[in-house]
């Protein structure tokens, strides 16, 4: 069983920066790849990165070149960081885990297995 918890959300005005942080509970953190979704109000969740357990990163087109993706193994924690923000990044910040560490299709909601609560993020024009 993994536990995520999620921080770092906030206001921010637009080009600002954010990093949002995914603390993992578990021994067996580097076992588990990690994504960051993300849901905007009266829309779906959406896939934004991830990251698998050898360190190999995907993104949405949509946050290329803008958002990274980390993580250190040994705090058990994935980062997001997000520059350049825009008013269309405000959301609520998901981060989700699977015992796998084959990522590079799993974009979808119903693949990973672990779920955090989230992070408001809320950028201003």
């Amino acid at each position: 069983q993994v536990q995520l918890v999620e921080s770092g959300g906030g206001l921010v005005q637009a080009g600002g920066s954010l990093r949002l942080s995914c603390a993992t509970s578990g021994r067996t953190f580097g076992s588990y790849s990690v994504a960051w979704f993300r849901q905007a109000p009266g829309k779906e969740r959406e896939f934004t990165a991830s990251i698998s357990v050898s360190g190999s990163t995907y993104y949405t087109d949509s946050v290329k070149g803008r958002f990274t993706i980390s993580r250190d193994n040994a705090k058990n924690t994935v980062y997001l960081q997000m520059n350049s923000l825009k008013p269309e990044d405000t959301a609520v910040y998901y981060c989700a885990a699977r015992r796998t560490s084959y990522v590079a299709l799993y974009r979808n909601v119903s693949n990973w297995n672990y779920w955090g609560q989230g992070t408001q993020v809320t950028v201003s024009s």
